[in-house]
């Protein structure tokens, strides 16, 4: 239980007896009104999960997209009595895209089993996860355990390489994105998030934290996930109604998908000839 979780807890069990104690001296039906509204409070606060979800884990890499794995440890760090924390193939530090260091404490030796797991995105180094014989193999010894195994961005490229949207429907990363999940036998839907049994994937970076409060929105139901959506102040208003391919102006989309295509188009190409002859 993180610190806020205690303050929150002290408060309303605080106010809770407080509340108590006054009904016993001014027994009207204000007080008891108060009280059975801290009651509720109190219920919203410790709502049970509908399955235990004790271990989250967010699968960390050199070259991960930040907001992929930030956003939905943020977000699903507000399930309350589950640890959430990074994990790599070795402890250390680790690099995002823009040379960011985190410290991590858990390696694949370390974690056998987590209720959730998370797999951030990113770009040629994402796709150097899709062909880590170790890193696959993890996964796929995880997912054995987990109640969510999910994805953020081209992390789903990386559960596709580990054969686990076979026959799925799923979503990522905008570019290619039909393209690249139908390499591994998932069927490209075009949302924010797409959920199909306990896979979950979602679209480019900021969508994991859509997906992640729609997962504590499964576990916890509407008003939990209100608390936490107002606890981020989550809001989004963006300059401009733009950020899908089908809402962006075609020669930003075009440029956009020329630069990825410098860098990421061989690479496919690559891994098509590979796979084929597999």
């Amino acid at each position: 239980m993180n610190y806020k979780k205690i303050i929150f807890t002290l408060f309303f069990i605080s106010s809770f007896f407080g509340v108590g104690f006054s009904q016993k001296t001014n027994p009207d039906s204000l007080v008891i009104g108060t009280a059975d509204r801290h009651q509720k409070m109190m219920d919203i606060l410790f709502t049970p999960t509908k399955v235990p979800i004790k271990k989250i884990g967010i699968l960390l890499y050199d070259g991960y997209n930040t907001l992929d794995a930030m956003g939905p440890y943020h977000t699903l760090a507000e399930i309350m009595g589950a640890k959430t924390y990074f994990i790599a193939k070795k402890r250390g530090v680790v690099k995002n895209q823009r040379g960011l260091e985190i410290k991590v404490d858990s390696s694949f030796d370390d974690v056998t089993s987590l209720d959730i797991l998370v797999i951030p995105g990113g770009a040629a180094e994402t796709f150097m996860q899709t062909q880590d014989t170790a890193t696959l193999n993890w996964i796929r010894r995880i997912d054995k355990t987990t109640k969510y195994t999910t994805s953020v961005c081209t992390g789903s490229w990386i559960l596709g390489a580990a054969g686990l949207l076979k026959d799925k429907n799923a979503t990522s990363n905008w570019y290619r994105a039909n393209e690249v999940l139908k390499m591994y036998g998932a069927n490209f839907k075009e949302a924010r998030w797409v959920s199909d049994g306990k896979y979950w994937t979602s679209a480019g970076v900021s969508a994991g934290i859509d997906m992640s409060l729609a997962i504590i929105d499964d576990l916890l139901g509407r008003k939990y996930t209100e608390s936490v959506m107002l606890d981020l102040e989550y809001d989004p208003k963006p300059p401009y109604n733009a950020g899908v391919p089908s809402k962006t102006d075609p020669l930003v989309l075009d440029m956009m998908k020329e630069m990825y295509d410098m860098v990421m188009l061989p690479m496919i190409e690559k891994e098509k000839l590979r796979l084929i002859n597999k």
